[in-house]
């Protein structure tokens, strides 16, 4: 199993409210829940009407495909023209399913 992270800070040029601001995440949040399969939050910032920044995972099978998945995001948040990004972070973590559950499961029977 892998687990691909980012933590996006993104720019909101022209903005000057907290009530643009929740607006503009509704926008991204609500868009990318129906384009990707990821879990999305504001994590940090929220009283910062320029500044937004996200958390953004995703679960699969091989740590290219969520990696190439989590690009493909930051990208369709670019491609929006709501806000710059302004920095980002990726973090694949990999981990191994086999020992823990297939241990347990065989211990049971």
């Amino acid at each position: 199993m892998v687990v691909g992270v980012a933590q996006v800070l993104l720019r909101i040029p022209n903005n000057h409210s907290l009530k643009g601001k929740r607006s503009i995440i509704r926008q991204i949040v609500e868009r990318l829940k129906r384009q990707f399969n990821i879990s999305i939050a504001e994590v940090e910032s929220q009283d910062r009407w320029q500044l937004i920044h996200l958390g953004v995972s995703q679960v699969g099978i091989k740590a290219d495909a969520v990696q190439a998945s989590l690009n493909k995001i930051l990208d369709f948040i670019e491609g929006m023209g709501l806000v710059e990004i302004v920095d980002m972070e990726l973090e694949i973590i990999h981990f191994s399913t086999k020992r823990t559950f297939y241990g347990k499961l065989c211990s049971c029977f």
